[in-house]
């Protein structure tokens, strides 16, 4: 998922973490920690554990892992991942460090955006006050944001899902650094987590125990966000 990003969040940011108790980066004590993800299953959202950086490294055993700290400890993550409570208590104490993935496109997908643009969306929705809902929403201290949403895809509708090869392969992400829609068949960082390099990490800038939101309004946003801040008519500035 790229280099770290060497960024300013807003005062609109700002206020969000300071709102929610959430600093950028850093370690939770690790009963905040457990408690964190566990808000997370409670919601609905599916976790496996992940990899950790061990300074600038991974800790998995890959020369040269091209997302540390980033990816699944278990080849066997889609089925692996759970919201069980007492399984994801036990991953917690058994690897204090380990970082935690959710799976995506099965309950929820996430829409991956850089860092600015979700920004920009946040407070154009908050300074518009259009209606448009927004759900869980993660920070990356990499430059991105994570906005969590339902899933378009469902294993009750088979006919009607698409894999997120369509859009990136969660290894290869660095090739598309717009949008991404991870849904079936990728995965996301979940907060707490930990990323390479001092004090970088994933955190909540609005919490789990916000409902999931239709994806499409949200899409139509950051569309209409990126058209103006290109300078081209949106279909904002169409209407």
């Amino acid at each position: 998922m790229g280099a770290a990003h060497d960024r300013r969040p807003g005062r609109l940011t700002q206020w969000w973490r300071r709102a929610t108790g959430q600093p950028p980066g850093g370690e939770p004590p690790a009963q905040d920690r457990t408690a964190l993800l566990l808000a997370v299953a409670q919601a609905g959202l599916p976790l496996a554990p992940a990899a950790h950086p061990v300074g600038h490294r991974c800790s998995c055993a890959r020369v040269g892992c091209p997302t540390p700290g980033r990816h699944p400890v278990s080849f066997a993550w889609q089925t692996q991942s759970t919201h069980d409570r007492a399984q994801i208590e036990r991953w917690a104490a058994a690897e204090p460090e380990a970082n935690f993935v959710t799976a995506t496109g099965m309950v929820h997908d996430v829409l991956d955006v850089p860092f600015d643009t979700g920004e920009r969306v946040l407070a154009r929705l908050a300074e518009n006050g259009d209606g448009t809902e927004i759900g869980p929403v993660a920070v990356s201290d990499d430059g991105r944001m994570f906005f969590f949403t339902t899933t378009r895809g469902t294993p009750e509708d088979e006919d009607e899902y698409w894999p997120c090869e369509l859009d990136s392969h969660p290894e290869s992400v660095d090739e598309h650094p717009g949008l991404r829609w991870h849904c079936r068949g990728s995965y996301v960082l979940v907060p707490p987590a930990r990323l390479p390099g001092e004090g970088l990490g994933v955190t909540w800038l609005r919490g789990p125990e916000h409902p999931l939101v239709d994806p499409l309004p949200l899409l139509a946003a950051f569309t209409d966000a990126e058209a103006v801040a290109a300078g081209t008519p949106g279909e904002e500035q169409e209407r």
